[in-house]
C-alpha cells in the first residue's frame, strides 16, 4: 500500500477531489495548512503599513491506495492541480506498513 500526501493550493481542491473520483480513489482525507516553498510568501499592505505574509494557505490532501493505482492517483492529482505558476505544490508517495479499520478490525486492502 502507498501513502500519497499531496500539499496544493486551496482552490484546486475540488478539481483534485474530482479527478481522484475518476480513477477509483474511495477516501481523502483533507487538512488546511500553512507554508512556503521556492515563493518565500508575499508582502501585503494593510493600512499602509506592509507586511510580510511568510506562510500562505494550502491544503494537504492524504490518501492510502493499493500499489497499483498509486500511479493513475499521482497523474491525477498532479493534471488537476497544475497552474503552471510557482506555488503549485508537491507530491510525496510513502510506504504504509499496514491498515486496520477500526470498526471491523480488517486489515491491509481490505481496510482501505
Amino acid at each position: 500500500m502507498k501513502k500519497i500526501e499531496a500539499i496544493i493550493k486551496p482552490f484546486k481542491l475540488d478539481e483534485v477531489k474530482e479527478a481522484l473520483q475518476e480513477v477509483g480513489v474511495q477516501g481523502i482525507t483533507v487538512t488546511e495548512a500553512k507554508g512556503f516553498g521556492r515563493q518565500k510568501g508575499h508582502t501585503e499592505l494593510y493600512r499602509g503599513a506592509e507586511y510580510v505574509v511568510d506562510f500562505l494557505p494550502k491544503v494537504k490532501i492524504e490518501i492510502v491506495i493499493n500499489e497499483d493505482r498509486q500511479e493513475a492517483a499521482v497523474e491525477a492529482i498532479q493534471k488537476a492541480a497544475r497552474t503552471g505558476r510557482i506555488g503549485d505544490g508537491k507530491i510525496f508517495v510513502l510506504n504504509v506498513e499496514e491498515a486496520i479499520r477500526i470498526r471491523t478490525g480488517e486489515t491491509g486492502a481490505d481496510a482501505i
